[in-house]
Parts: structure tokens; sequence; C-alpha cells
């Protein structure tokens, strides 16, 4: 009961109950005012409203009302209404009601089927008025013609109307979908990167300050210039730490302000000080270089400068005493680097396999590049492909 409540209230409904009326009340004035008058009267003479004008007004009002719930059966009872009253005076409104139901079904159904039933509406109606009804072929049912084509071509406007509005709404919504599926897209790897770039800023330096700590802790007291040359190393190593980290939360700090601190960018120019700080930290490295050095791409060389940070942090963590192998091969069109650690790819201690093989995936494939690690007994190699352009 609710819904056909609100359907009967809505706007449309209204509409259709205004104009069925409307048709109605001209029915029964047209009907009543429309008769001669007697002989030697000129004038029009009116008349008592009659049952059969009642029930015509209502059937006009019943077939607008119900246009939009039922187009194509309200079509097709005018048609038949008009056939049955050609000739007459009832034919007229029937006529109007013809017309509005081709309007409607122009605007409600495909084009095919709306100028199929509205071309047999205006067919049948022109053939009744004219074989029925008495006109001739080229008389006043032409009008009938002229006008159920111009309501069935003005339906078939409002119709690629309204479609065209729909199209244009649905477009909106979508890309508003779209534009929100970015922004979480972009969220979600922008948490990732800052996750690595706060892996790649402590891990390495955290296990130096571990290691040193440790040395300290045993040589104290027995070879106290052994302990304070560890203290030393924790000192610089927490110094870089912080220093990162404080670079880090500035670039998350800032507003997009022009001149405010970009993503810190450790490239390739500084292997020499992340070498230095693992031979201080007790870590030695062949490192070997083919084809000359060259500017990378930004993030390329930030990426090649993690990945070997990464791996070369394993190979102290899980390291035998052993040296680790650093190959760097610059080529025409990329960058490899081949990080061989003789731990042969130790668990960490805490039993999990850490972050550090998805970070430096992650990072490759961000840049377009690829990344390998295989494993033996005795070794763990990493091998990374970047482009260099």
């Amino acid at each position: 009961m609710g819904a056909l409540v609100r359907r009967v209230a809505s706007p449309g409904t209204l509409l259709d109950i205004a104009v069925g009326a409307a048709i109605a009340a001209v029915t029964i004035i047209a009907f009543t005012m429309g008769q001669p008058g007697g002989p030697g009267d000129p004038g029009v003479a009116a008349r008592p409203v009659r049952a059969l004008d009642i029930v015509i007004a209502v059937a006009v009002f019943t077939l607008v009302v119900l246009r939009r719930w039922r187009p194509t059966i309200v079509l097709m009872a005018s048609v038949l209404c008009t056939i049955a009253g050609a000739g007459h005076e009832v034919a007229g409104p029937f006529i109007m009601t013809t017309a509005v139901a081709t309007y409607t079904v122009a605007s409600r159904t495909d084009r095919r089927t709306a100028w199929l039933m509205c071309g047999g509406a205006a067919l049948f109606s022109y053939l009744a008025a004219v074989l029925v009804g008495g006109d001739t072929w080229y008389g006043p049912a032409l009008a009938v013609l002229a006008w159920i084509g111009m309501t069935t071509a003005v339906g078939d406007a409002t119709r690629i109307r309204r479609a065209y509005i729909a199209a244009v709404e649905e477009r909106a919504r979508r890309a508003e979908e779209t534009r929100d599926e970015e922004a979480r897209r972009r969220v979600a790897e922008e948490r990732l990167r800052i996750a690595r770039d706060l892996h790649d800023a402590v891990a390495h330096h955290m296990a130096v300050i571990n290691l040193h700590a440790g040395l300290a802790g045993h040589t104290v007291r027995t070879r106290p210039e052994r302990a304070e040359a560890s203290l030393v190393h924790v000192r610089d190593a927490a110094h870089t730490v912080l220093d990162e980290l404080a670079t880090i939360l500035s670039v998350l700090r800032q507003n997009g302000d022009e001149g405010a601190p970009t993503d810190p960018v450790r490239g390739l120019s500084r292997l020499e000080d992340l070498l230095g700080s693992l031979a201080a930290a007790g870590q030695r490295v062949d490192h070997r270089q083919v084809g000359a050095p060259r500017p990378l791409p930004a993030a390329v060389d930030q990426a090649a400068y993690r990945i070997v940070q990464e791996a070369l942090t394993n190979a102290h963590k899980h390291g035998t005493g052993r040296a680790a192998d650093l190959r760097v091969d610059y080529r025409p069109d990329m960058v490899v680097l081949d990080i061989t650690n003789p731990a042969g790819g130790a668990p960490r201690r805490d039993g999990t396999s850490g972050h550090g093989l998805t970070g430096m995936r992650e990072r490759a494939l961000a840049v377009g590049g690829t990344l390998s690690v295989d494993r033996w007994p005795d070794r763990f190699h990493v091998h990374a492909e970047l482009p260099a352009t």
C-alpha cells in the first residue's frame, strides 16, 4: 500500500492526472457547447451533459493516467477507441489520447518498437477516418498523421536526451569511482614505499649497532680500547639512522611547498660509504665494477642502492666471517647487480623470514626491473637487473 501511495504521489503521476483531467474537461465542454442551433439559428446551442459524455471523459482520463504504467496497452486501446468512434464526435478525444500515448511509447521504448507501433497507430487512425468516418484521402484525416508523427518524433527525441543524460551521469559516477580507486591505490603504494624506506634506513644500521654493542659488552673489561672503538661505531650508526629518519619524516610532513625536502635519494654514488660502514662493522666485501659508471634515473639509482644495502646487511647478519661478493655491471640499457652472501641464506634468529627479500623485489618491480634469488648450501645469491634509461 505504501509503495502504491508513493507511486501515485510521484511528480509524473500527478502530471498525468492533471493532463487527463484537462483533456476530460475539454471533452465535456466540446460535447455540450459544440452542437448547432435549430433552423434559422446560426449560433451554437448548449445541451445538457449526457451519461455517454461522462463515460468518454472518464475513459480519456483513465487512459492518460495509465500511460506510464502500460504505454503499449494504452496506445492500442486509444487506437481501438478512435476506430470505433470514427465519423462521430467521440473520435476527437481519443485521437488526443492516441497522440499522448504515441509520445509515451516513443519516449519509453527502443526506436524500432516505437516507430513500428506509432506508425501502425497513425495508419489505422488515418484509414478509420477515411474509410469509416467518410473523410477524403487528402482532407482533415491527414492532420491525424501529422499529429501522431510529431508526437512520436518528440517522444523519440526525449528518449535520446534521457539516454544521453543517463550516460553522462554514469560516466561521471565511474570517473568518481576510478578517482577513488586511484587514490586508494596511491595511498597503498605510498605506504609500501614508506615501509621500505624505513626498513632500509633502519635495518642495516641497527645490525651494525647490535654487533658493536655486543662487542663492547664483551671487551669493556678486558680490552677497553676495543670497546671504545665499538661504541664509536654505535654512535655513528645511530646518528646516521636518526638523520635518515629525520629526512623521511620531513618528506611525510611536507605539503607540496616549493623548496620543501624531497624524497631522500641514496644512489650508487654513496656505495663507498656503505661499504665503509660495513667494513667498520667487520663485514668484508669484495667489490667489482664492470663498465663505466654513469648517472641513472633517480628511482633506479635509489632502488639499486637499497637492494645492495639490504643484501649486504643480510650477509652481515647471517655471515660466516667470509667476504661477501658485490658486482655492479653497467650495461648500455641496464645496470646488473650480483650480491653473493657466503652464509647460504640462513634464517633470522627469531625464526622469521623478514621483509628484506619482499622489499628488494618490490623495489626492482617498481622501476621496471627484475630480481631473482638463488640459494645453495654454502651461499645465497641475489641477481637484479634494473633499466638504465
